[in-house]
């Protein structure tokens, strides 16, 4: 009889969750339908902040507790959240686990974790780890610079990133930028982490709300079709090639940000110029659309026969 595996370490015990995979908060997209598919997967779902329509983010919470009875999170986009109240309405609304980003994390992790809440915050290099760990955060979500979305401009890679944070602290990591598989979140798990967050191939499924000509972008794209702005600005955005995006690589004068445009009509709309289309260059390895619970159970079976492998290969 084939013997059962199942996670067990300290994220999948802080977060109540099968399998230490977590879905990225993507704006616009990080919502009810597709973070409800995620969690009922056993890994973890998590609504977004970073659109900045905070009361149709409202709705979402209230629309996850009808869709899951699994757990799910809340990220708080510090940079995009204008309402102060958000905090106390995700604390009223139950929510255990939080991640911050794009600001400080001293502005809400103490008030997050003095209500019982999990504070994960995400860092693109190793003094903001050691700030967030200082500032009391329960772990990091460590993000190299190959995954989609908005980025320091002084990006590392997760293969320099994860193992040299991972050196210098003791909180869980959760690793970001580039896991879409079985065989990277092993290699996620050997430099430190104990989950694997996934963006862009959470953007490709089938239950993701954006229009197919996204997905069928990411699915079509060369491991060499995403582009690296505003590198001169901040944020810096890693985003798929079209013809806008490729027009702004090399622009150190234009804030890519002022060009952003009305992200609804690239996202639900399928105008590709219209907006920018933040997609992590693992969008390469991505060849099909596909449900949400295919993909995670396919990971799931993969980090084991990955492992497995290895150990009967090298420890024998």
């Amino acid at each position: 009889m084939e013997k059962i595996m199942h996670f067990d370490n300290r994220i999948t015990r802080l977060l109540g969750v099968e399998v230490p995979i977590v879905q990225a908060p993507m704006g616009w997209i990080a919502r009810s339908q597709l973070a409800a598919a995620v969690s009922n997967s056993g890994a973890l779902g998590i609504i977004e902040t970073s659109s900045g329509e905070l009361d149709v983010i409202r709705e979402e919470i209230l629309k996850m507790r009808q869709l899951t009875d699994k757990p799910f999170g809340v990220n708080v986009a510090q940079a995009f959240v204008r309402d102060p109240d958000i905090v106390n309405f995700i604390i009223d609304q139950g929510v255990k686990f939080v991640t911050t980003s794009a600001g400080n994390p001293e502005r809400y992790t103490e008030q997050l974790k003095s209500a019982g809440l999990t504070v994960f915050h995400v860092v693109p290099n190793l003094s903001a780890a050691k700030k967030a760990v200082e500032c009391g955060v329960d772990g990091l979500i460590v993000e190299g610079g190959e995954g989609g979305g908005f980025k320091n401009p002084q990006d590392v890679s997760t293969m320099v990133l994860l193992p040299l944070v991972r050196s210098q602290v003791d909180v869980p990591i959760i690793a970001a930028g580039g896991f879409l598989d079985g065989a990277t979140m092993a290699a996620g798990f050997a430099l430190g982490a104990e989950a694997v967050q996934m963006g862009t191939r959470m953007v490709s499924s089938t239950e993701s709300p954006v229009h197919e000509n996204w997905k069928n972008a990411i699915v079509s794209a060369r491991e060499t079709d995403t582009v690296f702005l505003n590198r001169a600005h901040s944020p810096a955005l890693r985003a798929i090639r079209t013809e806008k995006t490729t027009r702004l690589e090399f622009d150190v004068e234009t804030n890519a940000m002022s060009e952003f445009g009305k992200a609804t009509d690239l996202y639900f709309g399928g105008d590709m110029e219209a907006s920018i289309a933040l997609t992590g260059q693992v969008c390469g390895r991505i060849d099909s659309v596909r449900p949400v619970a295919e993909i995670i159970a396919e990971v799931r079976d993969e980090f084991f026969k990955v492992m497995g492998s290895m150990s009967d290969q090298y420890l024998n």
